[in-house]
């Protein structure tokens, strides 16, 4: 299928690895060229190398996208930006008690303020074009919370609020905004929280793994690949008519009839 999207431009933010690379590869791979960022410059290197392999311009910036440097570094290196994939790493995971107000400000700014800073960056030049598309990696918790990610169930449901409002009034530009929910991966992000169960129960990673694989009705964890060629249509010229979604990729994880 061509995807519609060779020669535009694509910044994808903590790309070195995990669902962020997976989605660069899926771009480059349609023909798109690519400014990835990540903090790590060394990962990020061996990411741009690899992803250059498909022939397409690749630009890597090692910064912290937090903050307003790393997002003028990331901005500069692109120009003009046809699509946006904005993704971060959740925050720890924890109890209620355990959380205070800086960690929840640390959370939002990350995980909420973060994303909206870079789209309000690239929509003015996007509606100008007539078309754009961004996609926000959040989390399956925003439809269905899970405890423990308190911090991450707050921060992204407020990215979703802004974003259900702000598509609808740039879908007339021809820009589409939409979100894109992971489940459980085998990603970095599945080791930390496996980690954490196999400590707090006391059994292998082997056991914690199967035992959270056994929760999802597909009895395994999604890869980056499958989540990157979903991202990768989200952008294509085929979803143009798809506006302020919750795109759930869980392995059917959530138990909902709507």
């Amino acid at each position: 299928m061509d995807l519609g999207i060779k020669g535009k431009t694509a910044v994808v933010c903590a790309a070195s690895k995990g669902l962020g690379y997976g989605c660069a590869e899926a771009l480059a791979q349609a023909g798109v060229n690519l400014v990835i960022c990540a903090r790590t410059q060394e990962t990020l290197d061996d990411a741009a190398e690899k992803l250059r392999a498909f022939g397409t311009d690749v630009k890597a910036v090692a910064c912290d996208i937090t903050t307003e440097a790393g997002q003028k570094a990331v901005l500069d290196a692109a120009g003009h930006v046809d699509i946006l994939v904005n993704n971060a790493g959740g925050p720890p995971p924890g109890h209620w008690s355990d959380w205070d107000r800086d960690d929840f400000i640390k959370a939002v700014d990350a995980n909420m303020m973060t994303p909206i800073s870079m789209i309000k960056a690239v929509l003015p030049a996007m509606i100008d074009a007539k078309w754009g598309r961004i996609v926000n990696i959040t989390s399956q918790s925003v439809k269905s919370p899970i405890a423990v990610l308190g911090l991450s169930n707050t921060a992204r449901a407020g990215l979703t609020g802004y974003v259900a409002g702000t598509s609808r009034d740039v879908a007339k530009h021809g820009v589409v905004i939409n979100n894109l929910l992971p489940g459980i991966h085998a990603t970095d992000r599945a080791v930390s929280l496996d980690t954490g169960v196999s400590q707090a129960q006391g059994i292998t990673m082997d056991e914690a793994k199967a035992q959270r694989a056994a929760t999802i009705p597909v009895q395994r964890y999604g890869t980056s690949e499958e989540f990157g060629n979903t991202c990768a249509f989200m952008c294509s010229q085929y979803a143009g008519n798809m506006i302020g979604q919750n795109i759930l990729l869980d392995g059917g994880a959530m138990n909902s009839t709507m």
